[in-house]
């Protein structure tokens, strides 16, 4: 499938990086450094999120709505930012209750720090952590904006890992790069279960006058 990916990359665009275009948008400035790219939505049932990506270095935002009737769509209105363990019908149903919030949202940040994927930042979302606002929705598109700031963790890659992965893990990092290039879909750009440790050091992303728009077509769907 990879190297499918990698040949239509090529063919396309003479570029093994070269993202297949679409008309969705979205910037946010991530501790003070402006990150724009094209997002993309990933379905599974009627379940989704909006995954926004890049590379140079890699990076990868995501997030999910959930609200108290768990429609597909989310409404027009203001979903509070909270952590994952956060969420369950009860707590949602109190939440909107209060008249605030339509529900509730989860947000993860991830960036490379060291190249090829040697070391991530990772950021998580926490209680109360922020808000997103959706201020339009309609058959062909949602549109909103956002703030959050996350609990944010480091990963190195273990020596294990490095040692006995050898060239065939590199060979991997560099075609699950050129994946998230071509389709704009991330491609393994996470670190957690993939052969690296989370050290001690702890601090925080801020995700500052965020905004996106996605057009809801079936193309643009995964």
């Amino acid at each position: 499938m990879k190297n499918l990916v990698l040949m239509l990359a090529l063919l396309c665009s003479g570029s093994a990086f070269a993202q297949l275009a679409n008309d969705n948008t979205l910037s946010v400035k991530v501790d003070g450094k402006e990150y724009k790219t094209a997002p993309r939505r990933i379905r599974v049932g009627s379940v989704w999120y909006v995954t926004a990506n890049a590379l140079k270095p890699d990076k990868s935002l995501r997030f999910w709505f959930v609200n108290v009737n768990r429609t597909e769509m989310p409404e027009v209105g203001t979903y509070l930012v909270v952590n994952e363990g956060y969420g369950n019908k009860k707590e949602v149903e109190a939440l909107v209750a209060e008249g605030k919030y339509k529900g509730v949202a989860y947000v993860k940040y991830v960036e490379e720090t060291r190249a090829p994927r040697m070391e991530y930042h990772v950021g998580r979302s926490r209680r109360d952590g922020g808000t997103i606002e959706v201020t339009a929705v309609s058959a062909d598109a949602i549109e909103g904006k956002f703030n959050a700031t996350l609990d944010g963790s480091h990963y190195k890659e273990k020596a294990t890992a490095t040692v006995f992965g050898g060239v065939g893990r590199i060979v991997n990092k560099m075609e699950d790069k050129a994946v998230t290039g071509a389709t704009g879909y991330e491609s393994d750009i996470d670190p957690e279960g993939r052969g690296y440790k989370r050290t001690d050091q702890k601090d925080e992303i801020v995700l500052k006058d965020g905004v996106f728009k996605l057009n809801l077509k079936k193309s643009d769907e995964k």
